[in-house]
């Protein structure tokens, strides 16, 4: 536990991290980022995780965004500082070495959608709600909300969902590629985890260099990231997962990474 409102379990390879304040639909505050920000570095440190699930205690929220009785504190200079811490660890979260899976469970709305986005794949449940309401407050999103959205769905459903403040279902947070699937609010953990488990016999270093090449690539053009590309490929190569994945195809047996 990294404070009270974070809950970690470690089985076998795959770590699930908890947002356990479910009175609060799980808002999220300066010590719930200083928390999570902890126990990435302990994850990133344990050798035996190759997965992370993030999701939300209760019924109701995944994250339903920042704790507004501490919004209602800030002023410029706080508010500031606040967005960069969470801007910090969300960045963490999306260059994190291990695949990350966001598993929501229900609303995941202002921060909650901001953090839901840091991760690499995202499974909704058929309950889940989502959306950035910062509007409806005098404030925009803040951290980096107008930033993933846009790259995720286009600039124009960026700017609808931003400018009006709506939540969508999740069957539209699909279809708009918001998240990768949708599954039924019974079986998220047990979609999640089976998610989880295919890429657990996979070569992590394999997974690590796809990952940097998807998303550092992506910021560059197209030329750029193919050579980033081939430079990564080539990394590859150095590595004894290159060599057993190479070797045990040839010698027609499972690899062990």
């Amino acid at each position: 536990m990294a404070d009270e409102n974070l809950l970690l379990e470690k089985d076998g390879p795959l770590a699930t991290i908890t947002f356990n304040n479910p009175k609060a639909l799980n808002a999220l505050t300066v010590a719930t980022f200083q928390g999570l920000d902890r126990l990435l570095t302990e994850l990133e440190k344990d050798a035996k995780i190759r997965v992370v699930i993030l999701t939300g205690a209760g019924e109701k929220a995944f994250v339903a965004g920042g704790d507004i009785s501490h919004l209602g504190t800030l002023d410029a200079d706080s508010a500031r500082e606040f967005a960069l811490l969470a801007q910090r660890v969300i960045d963490r979260l999306e260059a994190f070495p291990k695949p990350v899976i966001a598993a929501i469970n229900g609303y995941a709305l202002g921060g909650g959608c901001e953090l839901a986005m840091g991760c690499d794949i995202r499974i909704a449940s058929d309950s889940a709600r989502f959306g950035q309401p910062e509007v409806k407050l005098g404030i925009i999103p803040g951290f980096a909300g107008t930033q993933r959205l846009s790259r995720l769905v286009g600039k124009g459903r960026a700017k609808e969902l931003i400018f009006t403040g709506e939540m969508i279902d999740a069957e539209e947070a699909c279809r708009i590629g918001l998240v990768n699937r949708v599954v039924a609010k019974e079986s998220l953990m047990e979609e999640a985890r089976s998610l989880a488990i295919k890429m657990c016999d996979k070569s992590s270093s394999a997974i690590r260099f796809a990952k940097e090449a998807i998303d550092n690539g992506l910021e560059m053009d197209f030329a750029r990231g193919s050579r980033y590309e081939a430079d990564l490929f080539a990394l590859c190569f150095t590595t004894e997962d290159c060599k057993e994945g190479i070797s045990a195809f040839m010698e027609k047996r499972p690899a062990k990474f």
